[in-house]
Formats: structure tokens, C-alpha cells, sequence
């Protein structure tokens, strides 16, 4: 039998509401996945952040992305996206430089090295989330993503 979230926090009371409930297997789930994430990318001296602003990028193509296009498309909310960038540029994963037409425009783009190791770990990347996520059919995983989209919006 599969153990609930009463059982996986060792909670002896009811949760109070159903809402309650939902909102923290949310959590509960957004966490495991998050740190299988964090581990996958240690020996590639990345973190989850990084990777997503790498295949934010990567995205984006040869144009690059300023800044806040970059921090507004995150999975995580980042406040300070320009330390983050400069970590990366300092790793020589990303380059940034100012636009031609507008200079107050700052693009930032993949380096060779960044599109190596974000291509390097797409098959990496797919392992985990088969591995996380491979015991759902293809309609569960349907309803999943329907469901967390609909709890992400409000009426």
C-alpha cells in the first residue's frame, strides 16, 4: 500500500481541511523533486537554478535574453538574477553584452561551454524525471499537469 502524507511526516492528526491537505503533498512532492535535482547536478557543479537559466537560454537561441526575461521565466523565484548570471559568467557558462541598438539593453547568451553541458545533460535529465515519474501513465501524468495548472490559477 502506498503510504500517504499523514504516514510520510509521521502526522498522527487529520489534516484540518483537505486544501490544507493538497497544498502540502504539493510541497511534500515539490521538495523530493527539487532535491533529486540539486544531487543530479552536483558532480556537473551546477545547481537546479543554473541549469534552468541554461535551458532558458538555450531556448531563447542566439538573440539572448536581458536580465529580467531571464529571472521572469524561472521555475523559482530569484530576486537577485544578476548575482546569479554573474556566477555563471564567471564559470564561462553564459556571456552578456550590451546591445548595439539599445545600449541599455544587456543580452545574455549561452557560451559553447554552457551549450555543451546543458545538452550534455538533457538524456541526465530525462532519466530523473522517468525515474521520479515513471510509475504514472500517460493519462495520470495528463491529469497531474491538468490539475497543478488549474491550482496554479485562480478564478
Amino acid at each position: 500500500m502506498t503510504p500517504t502524507l499523514l504516514d510520510e511526516i509521521k502526522q498522527r492528526k487529520p489534516f484540518k481541511s483537505i486544501y490544507e491537505e493538497a497544498a502540502l503533498n504539493i510541497l511534500r512532492t515539490s521538495a523530493l523533486l527539487s532535491a533529486d535535482f540539486e544531487q543530479m547536478f552536483k558532480p556537473y557543479g551546477i545547481t537546479a537554478t543554473q541549469y534552468n537559466v541554461l535551458r532558458i537560454l538555450r531556448g531563447a537561441d542566439d538573440k539572448g535574453l536581458c536580465r529580467n526575461d531571464v529571472r521572469d521565466r524561472l521555475l523559482n523565484r530569484m530576486p537577485d538574477a544578476t548575482r546569479l548570471l554573474d556566477r555563471m559568467e564567471k564559470a564561462g557558462l553564459v556571456s552578456r553584452s550590451r546591445e548595439q541598438e539599445d545600449r541599455r539593453l544587456v543580452a545574455t547568451r549561452l557560451t559553447k561551454k554552457g551549450r555543451e553541458l546543458v545538452d550534455e545533460l538533457d538524456p541526465v535529465v530525462a532519466r530523473q524525471h522517468k525515474a521520479r515519474l515513471g510509475h504514472l501513465s500517460h493519462k495520470q501524468l495528463a491529469t497531474l499537469n491538468s490539475l497543478l495548472t488549474l491550482a496554479r490559477t485562480r478564478p
